[in-house]
């Protein structure tokens, strides 16, 4: 694969442009919602002036039956007969403990200590440090505090335990189930991949039933926390009455790369330790207690593109170090796959008029004239809370600015990026949790929790907050920090 000998010292450059945002070649799905919508919309109306007239005109009763049939048929009957509701119990993410803290000076310190890495690239993951908008309180496996590192399986499964054991005693303990109440278990590490597998140690480790469902998902990057989340919601359609639980990690110690790769130093520089635990269920008697109700999901990829494909892949350099190499090209197809999916996600849950001037604002431009801009509809029309992938401050800006999200909206992530680094996987839990901690979090609000990963894949969930939200700034992963957020960058200081 072609080293990124261009890479700037700012990590994740623009990823999505207002002018670009949706794309073109989405034009028939934004249609034919906003035919179908409209179609509803007919339908109602004609329900109601046929029930009009038959008043006014004193027409036979009949009349009366076949309007309010369709009216039950179409807007009571078909609800009803809709798939389970799925629902979000409560969830718990790991506070790394303050031993596994590492301070900029302290990495670098650490890392010119370290043979393979030359001066070169300590001065280039200086600079991308300085641009990543990553805090002084982020983590890292104590495997990777020794000089040389630690490369060693065991060291791997021992960082392992340290993250997914804690945040799965925690979230039973919450939600006061045990592990044996559990249907269904879904674990995702894209950076180890073990033999039992992580789902296999957990079973042993908590004695869970012998009938469980187990998975263990690897390889799917930073998006593999909400797919998971999203084969746990494919599994609660078949399986009724059922628990899932999701664990999402990323083992750091399994990731590090040591060698002067500039397009493999990015991984060493922004990932840090986290881990977090989902509880799902299809069960209506958890609708009042659950926190979250899933109301729309959506998920795209483009593996099917050579040139996406090969935007980030683990491979060895040409000393035979391991490491995760990105692309030049990622910033693109991964612009390409995010568009995608907020266009399709757009036309599934915004109002009718957002719907209807983007549609005539694309059908413009492709018709029409080629120079005219797309129309950026308003999600915050229909969303309160957003929950962006915590990838690098520029990464999040960009989105933001691409979606006309203001800095409240940005916020959650960018102080998670700060505080915890990225996380990969689970990141989107403490952007989430962050939200909650501040007490944002109101009965009926809506949140959009946006994932990223290689591959590329971009997956969307839209979630209904089910009840208030209260008390969660004194536990859970910034119960000792939350009031010192949110905080200004460097840059925006001057």
């Amino acid at each position: 694969m072609e080293p990124v000998s261009r890479l700037s010292h700012d990590p994740l450059p623009k990823v999505i442009t207002t002018n670009t945002l949706p794309s073109g070649t989405l034009l028939s799905k934004h249609l034919h919602s906003t035919l179908l919508e409209l179609a509803r919309v007919s339908a109602l109306l004609l329900v109601i002036s046929i029930e009009v007239l038959s008043f006014l005109r004193e027409w036979n009763p009949i009349f009366h039956l076949f309007s309010l049939s369709c009216f039950f048929l179409f807007f009571i009957v078909k609800p009803l007969l809709s798939k389970p509701h799925i629902y979000i119990v409560d969830f718990s993410c790991f506070k790394p403990p303050n031993f596994c803290r590492v301070p900029t000076s302290s990495f670098l310190e650490h890392s010119s200590m370290i043979q393979p890495f030359d001066r070169k690239s300590i001065d280039f993951m200086a600079k991308l440090l300085k641009s990543s908008g990553l805090g002084e309180q982020t983590h890292l496996s104590p495997a990777l505090c020794y000089i040389p590192p630690i490369a060693h399986l065991q060291e791997f499964i021992k960082e392992a335990h340290m993250v997914l054991f804690p945040v799965m005693e925690d979230l039973l303990s919450k939600t006061k189930l045990s592990p044996r109440d559990i249907d269904i278990l879904i674990i995702n590490c894209s950076s180890l991949c073990s033999s039992p597998s992580l789902s296999s140690i957990i079973i042993n480790k908590y004695s869970m039933r012998d009938d469980i469902k187990s998975f263990n998902l690897s390889g799917m990057g930073c998006s593999a926390g909400i797919l998971s989340t999203h084969l746990a919601q494919n599994l609660l359609k078949v399986h009724k009455n059922s628990y899932a639980i999701v664990l999402s990690t990323e083992i750091t110690s399994a990731g590090w790369y040591a060698g002067n790769d500039r397009s493999k130093l990015l991984v060493n520089c922004i990932f840090r330790m986290g881990g977090a635990a989902i509880l799902l269920t299809n069960k209506e008697e958890m609708r009042k207690t659950s926190k979250y109700r899933l109301l729309q999901t959506v998920r795209i990829q483009r593996a099917f593109d050579d040139r996406a494909y090969l935007a980030t892949v683990r491979e060895e350099d040409s000393n035979g170090a391991l490491g995760v190499s990105v692309s030049h090209d990622l910033v693109q197809v991964v612009a390409e796959t995010v568009r995608s999916n907020i266009a399709i996600l757009g036309s599934c849950i915004l109002p009718f008029l957002e719907k209807f001037k983007c549609g005539v604002s694309m059908f413009r431009k492709r018709y029409i004239s080629k120079s005219a801009e797309v129309y950026v509809p308003d999600f915050k029309k229909v969303i309160q809370h957003f929950v962006l992938p915590a990838s690098g401050r520029s990464w999040i800006r960009e989105i933001g600015k691409g979606l006309k999200l203001g800095k409240r909206d940005t916020e959650a992530s960018l102080m998670t990026l700060r505080r915890f680094g990225n996380q990969s996987s689970s990141s989107s839990w403490y952007v989430l949790a962050y939200l909650e901690a501040k007490e944002r979090m109101k009965k009926g609000d809506k949140v959009w929790q946006l994932g990223i990963g290689s591959g590329p894949k971009c997956i969307s969930f839209v979630w209904e907050c089910n009840r208030p939200i209260v008390g969660e700034s004194m536990k859970g992963p910034w119960a000792d920090c939350i009031d010192e957020y949110p905080v200004l960058f460097e840059d925006e200081d001057k």
